[in-house]
């Protein structure tokens, strides 16, 4: 089976659904590890549309679409802010059954490449304490741990890599 990674308008309906399972999941896996319960559900509809991913449309931004054998399988973005080169990478996520196949290192490449082709020299990121998985994912794609980029209230840890 065949990867595939291409730009994705934000609101398109492949983009809203992937947003929808990445929100739903690591918002469920806070409130599990901090509350011991999941979302609440009125809380998670509005987090939801208020996360609509404008900022991650050109020529500010870039959503990436991952497919597996042509079914959408994950996501990443990338924010261009002004008067910086440094790209920052957000919303990495693939579909639990898609996970273990390569999508991840495959999309984190593909937006450094996207970063690059607009300009970036050096990709930013942030991510919690309890996404182990994307911390060693970071680590292994060269990204190194950094003192705070930005005061997010969920960023515990931040990583940046030189694109060169």
């Amino acid at each position: 089976m065949a990867w595939t990674v291409a730009a994705e308008p934000y609101d398109s309906p492949v983009a809203a659904a992937l947003w929808r399972a990445y929100y739903t999941e690591v918002s469920d896996r806070w409130y599990l590890l901090h509350e011991g319960r999941r979302t609440d559900p009125e809380e998670l509809e509005r987090e939801i549309a208020a996360g609509t991913g404008a900022d991650l449309a050109p020529p500010h931004g870039r959503l990436l679409v991952a497919r597996y054998a042509g079914e959408p399988a994950g996501s990443a973005g990338i924010r261009l802010p002004a008067g910086t080169t440094a790209a920052e990478l957000t919303r990495v996520f693939l579909y639990e059954r898609m996970r273990g196949r390569g999508g991840a290192a495959l999309l984190v490449r593909a937006a450094e490449d996207a970063a690059r082709a607009a300009g970036a020299t050096r990709m930013i990121l942030d991510t919690r304490g309890d996404l182990v998985e994307a911390r060693a994912l970071y680590a292994r794609l060269g990204y190194t741990e950094t003192a705070p980029h930005n005061a997010g209230p969920y960023a515990e840890h931040w990583f940046a890599k030189e694109l060169g």
